[in-house]
């Protein structure tokens, strides 16, 4: 005999053995013929497809949700999963997204990350142990929303006067329109996880509020963004022009700044401009980021350059890459368009020596 419910009242019935009807006792007639119990399974097909596309659809949107709202990038009930506390006075967060089962793959991100630890590793003296990478290596921590956030509170635990912090993202990055008008070009800036397709992206606005504001006197960040879309992803209050510091301010007056501390930040690009992920600086044709490549390349060469020194050398090295393609390349291949932006919390003479 074979079990089953009545679809009126859901009473458990049993179904007697070559019997074609069976009434229950709420009076509902069944009907046990092998075509009902076939319209019975298409149905459940459809309910099933029915309830998938609710459950994407309800995905999608909470995806979008997470990606618009900063406060759960902020949950201060986020579990660390980085046990080992931080070093006091030089730590550095680097993060390298290669996306590789995706058809956006980068394929410059993993040597960039590399590259950076090396730098601060043998040229500014921080150790092994200050230097946490989230990457898509064995190696590592896979660098998706979560993981993220939490070296978000990993480089920012028990800040004292006299930390030198940086935070190095080597990845995609997007933009959406700005909800709460504190942005001046209308959009919010972001940088994208492994996951952000399902797990949202990371906005500007949480961004600043997890590695900016808590800065205290004496504690300086320095950001590195190599992402399409980097000019003012950290939301700092001045960006730097050819002329001077340039007000950057929300103008609904959302305060944007540090509760003390100088966070300072190197762009790949403008908000509007896209960052390149190219060969053309390595004569080894090496995939890496144009920005990540001239900025390790000047502090290489000139170990005494300023701000404003970096700044220049990295503008002049990609556009005489531009200049530097042939004819037919300049055909074929895409101009590299795209400008670095310096930003910082507070006004600076950007004549002073870089420093880490």
């Amino acid at each position: 005999m074979m079990s089953m419910a009545c679809q009126k009242c859901r009473l458990p019935l049993t179904q007697p053995p070559h019997s074609q009807r069976l009434r229950c006792e709420c009076s509902n007639l069944i009907h046990l013929g092998n075509s009902d119990r076939s319209l019975q399974v298409q149905e459940r097909g459809r309910i099933s497809s029915r309830v998938r596309r609710f459950q994407d659809k309800f995905r999608r949107n909470r995806s979008r949700t997470k990606s618009l709202s900063p406060s759960p990038s902020v949950s201060p009930r986020l579990s660390l999963i980085f046990t080992k506390p931080p070093p006091s006075g030089k730590r550095a967060f680097l993060c390298g997204v290669t996306y590789k089962k995706e058809k956006f793959r980068l394929r410059g991100t993993l040597h960039d990350v590399n590259s950076m630890r090396d730098l601060l590793v043998q040229k500014f003296n921080f150790s092994d142990e200050s230097i946490l990478i989230l990457a898509e290596e064995e190696a590592y921590k896979p660098p998706t929303r979560r993981n993220i956030l939490e070296a978000f509170k990993w480089l920012m635990a028990d800040l004292k006067s006299g930390d030198s912090l940086v935070f190095y993202f080597s990845g995609h990055g997007l933009r959406q329109p700005d909800f709460n008008d504190d942005e001046t070009d209308g959009f919010d800036e972001t940088i994208c996880p492994l996951d952000f397709r399902t797990k949202g992206m990371i906005i500007d606005n949480a961004i600043n509020d997890i590695l900016v504001k808590p800065l205290i006197s004496g504690v300086t960040l320095h950001a590195i963004i190599d992402s399409c879309h980097s000019g003012t992803v950290l939301d700092l209050p001045w960006v730097y022009k050819e002329n001077g510091w340039a007000d950057n301010r929300p103008r609904s007056g959302a305060n944007k700044s540090t509760s003390g501390g100088r966070a300072i930040s190197f762009s790949a690009c403008k908000d509007n401009q896209l960052a390149a992920d190219t060969s053309a600086f390595s004569a080894e044709k090496t995939m890496t980021g144009a920005m990540t490549c001239t900025f390790i390349r000047a502090l290489r060469e000139k170990p005494d350059i300023s701000y404003q020194g970096l700044l220049d050398y990295m503008r002049t090295a990609i556009e005489k890459v531009n200049n530097a393609r042939c004819p037919l390349l300049k055909v074929f291949q895409r101009k590299i368009d795209q400008e670095p932006v310096l930003s910082s919390s507070d006004k600076f003479d950007t004549n002073t020596k870089f420093k880490l």
